[in-house]
């Protein structure tokens, strides 16, 4: 995979803004450090110096989902996504590998709603989405259509032809946006409540 051009470059403006659906990040100059910090003493105590490059894929290598790229389809779910894939990055490092699986996205976009997560493909907000993880847990998540782990993510992801160019305009389908399923759609033979991670 090399970078290059995503989408057509006729796309409207309006488009690239749906699918940017992050809600809640402060700015910079505004930020709220209290809600930032955390109550870990360890991490709290940490006074080693960051150094000036780092690669997580290679540090980590046994963990395989980090550094694998996300396709959120035509939804603004960007925000699952990257939460989920954070979550799923930590737990594969925490464990030593012993856990080394992408964790649903599908769930934190369509069924974080006693959180306030978010509102489907219409956006979310990451803060809110790791206290759920916190309480919570997640399941697993296959790719589009795999059949795999719990809850594969059911956004098709975008085609993509040969010049690089995505083809993923348009409104997202409405059905998708408040449609959850506490159960497992993916791999049957999985108990819902026992993925939980």
């Amino acid at each position: 995979m090399k970078a290059g051009v995503n989408f057509n470059p006729s796309t409207p403006k309006e488009h690239f803004l749906k699918l940017l659906g992050s809600k809640g990040v402060q700015i910079p100059n505004k930020v709220n450090h209290k809600m930032y910090k955390t109550d870990d003493k360890a991490y709290n105590k940490l006074s080693c110096r960051i150094p000036r490059q780092f690669d997580a894929r290679e540090k980590w290598r046994h963990c395989n989902t980090i550094g694998e790229v996300l396709d959120q389809g035509n939804c603004g779910s960007c925000w699952a996504l990257a939460t989920s894939s954070a979550f799923a990055d930590r737990l594969c490092v925490d464990t030593n590998g012993d856990f080394n699986e992408l964790l649903s996205a599908e769930e934190i976009t369509f069924c974080c709603h006693s959180y306030s997560c978010g509102n489907g493909c219409n956006g979310g907000y990451p803060i809110r989405a790791w206290k759920r993880f916190k309480t919570h847990g997640l399941v697993t998540e296959g790719n589009y259509k795999s059949g795999e782990d719990c809850k594969p993510y059911r956004v098709p992801p975008c085609p993509c032809v040969e010049q690089g160019n995505h083809t993923c305009a348009g409104p997202p389908p409405s059905e998708l946006n408040n449609n959850c399923t506490e159960k497992c759609d993916g791999n049957l033979d999985l108990d819902f409540d026992q993925d939980h991670r």
